[in-house]
C-alpha cells in the first residue's frame, strides 16, 4: 500500500478523502448543506435544459450554448457532490484508485469544456451586438455545433493528458488526499515523485486553456462595450448590456474562484477547499438562477410550462 513506503504507485488500491477538517457534529450540517445545493443544481439545470428543448422560441444559438452549459454544470457537479455527501457519513472516507482516476478525468473534462463554452458564448454575444444583421449567417447551426463539439474535444484531450500524467506519479508519502474530491494539486502533495515535469506540463496546459479563453472573452467584451456606448438611447444601451450581464456574472464567479484557488499556497489547503467548493457546486447552482432571473425569454417559457401544468392539474381535479 502507498502508506507503507512502497515506490510503486500501482500497488495503491484506494485513497482517503480527508474532506473538511471540522468537528464531527458539523458533518450533519455540511451534509444537509451539500444536499440542498445539489438538489438546487439538479432542479435548476434539468429545468433549464427542459425549458430550452421544449420551447421553440428558444431555438437560437445563445440558448443552444446555454443548454450545453447546464448539461456541463449538471454532470461535473454530479461527479463531486454524491461522493462528498457519502463521505460525511462514512468512517473510512475511502475512494478506490479507479474511482479517483474517473473523478479527476470527468471533472477535468467538464471544467475545461465549460471554459471553452463560455468563450464561445462571449463570441456569440459579440456577433449579436456588433454585427446583428449578419448574426443568423455567421452564427450558423453548423458553427454552433462545431464550437460545442470543440469544447468537449479540448476538454477530453486536456483531461486525458492531465489524468494520465497525474496517475503515473508514485504515491508513497500517504494515501490521504487533503480535499473532498480527487484533484491534481492535492494528489501532488502525497506524491514522492519528482514533480518538475508534471508542474511544467500542468502550467503549459493552463496556459493553452485559460489564456485563449480569457483573451476571447475580454476582446469580445471590449468590442461589445465600445459598440454599446455608441448607442444613443438609454433604453437601447440597457437592453444591449442586459443580454451580456448574465454571461459576465457566470464568467466572474467561475474564473474568480479558480484564480483564487491557484494563488493559495499549498500549505493552506482549507481556503483551497472553499474556493473549490465555489466552482464545483456554487457556480452550477447559480448559473440557472442568473440566466433565468435576468432573461425575459426564459421566464416567459417557464411561465408557459407552469401554466400548462396548472391547467392540466385543474382539469384532472375537475374530472375527479
Amino acid at each position: 500500500m502507498g502508506d507503507r513506503g512502497t515506490n510503486n504507485h500501482s500497488e495503491v488500491t484506494d485513497f482517503i478523502l480527508v474532506g473538511f477538517r471540522v468537528r464531527p457534529e458539523l458533518h450533519i450540517l455540511l451534509f444537509l448543506l451539500f444536499l440542498l445545493v445539489y438538489a438546487m443544481i439538479l432542479l435548476g439545470n434539468v429545468g433549464m435544459m427542459t425549458i430550452i428543448m421544449t420551447d421553440p422560441r428558444l431555438n437560437t444559438p445563445m440558448y443552444f450554448f446555454l443548454g450545453n452549459l447546464s448539461f456541463i454544470d449538471l454532470f461535473y457537479s454530479s461527479v463531486i457532490a454524491p461522493k462528498a455527501m457519502i463521505n460525511f457519513w462514512s468512517e473510512s472516507k475511502s475512494i478506490s484508485f479507479a474511482g479517483c482516476v474517473t473523478q479527476l478525468f470527468l471533472f477535468a473534462l467538464f471544467i475545461v469544456a465549460e471554459g471553452f463554452l463560455l468563450a464561445a458564448m462571449a463570441y456569440d454575444r459579440f456577433i449579436a451586438i456588433c454585427n446583428p444583421l449578419l448574426y443568423s449567417v455567421q452564427m450558423s447551426t453548423h458553427l454552433c455545433i462545431q464550437l460545442v463539439a470543440g469544447s468537449y474535444f479540448y476538454g477530453c484531450v486536456s483531461s486525458i493528458v492531465l489524468t494520465s500524467m497525474t496517475f503515473t506519479l508514485s504515491f508513497c508519502a500517504s494515501r490521504a488526499i487533503d480535499h473532498f474530491y480527487c484533484d491534481d494539486r492535492p494528489l501532488q502533495r502525497i506524491s514522492c515523485s519528482d514533480l518538475y515535469f508534471h508542474k511544467m506540463v500542468s502550467f503549459f496546459l493552463c496556459s493553452i486553456i485559460i489564456l485563449p479563453t480569457i483573451i476571447v472573452i475580454i476582446v469580445s467584451y471590449v468590442y461589445i462595450v465600445s459598440t454599446v456606448l455608441k448607442i444613443r438611447s438609454t433604453e437601447g444601451r440597457k437592453k444591449a448590456f442586459s443580454t451580456c450581464s448574465s454571461h459576465l456574472g457566470v464568467v466572474s464567479v467561475l474564473y474568480g474562484a479558480i484564480t483564487f484557488m491557484y494563488f493559495i499556497p499549498d500549505r493552506l489547503p482549507e481556503p483551497s477547499k472553499v474556493a473549490s467548493l465555489c466552482y464545483t457546486l456554487v457556480t452550477p447552482m447559480l448559473n440557472p438562477l442568473i440566466y433565468s432571473l435576468r432573461n425575459k425569454d426564459v421566464k416567459g417559457a417557464l411561465r408557459k410550462i407552469l401554466g400548462k401544468k396548472i391547467f392540466l392539474f385543474n382539469s384532472i381535479l375537475t374530472v375527479i
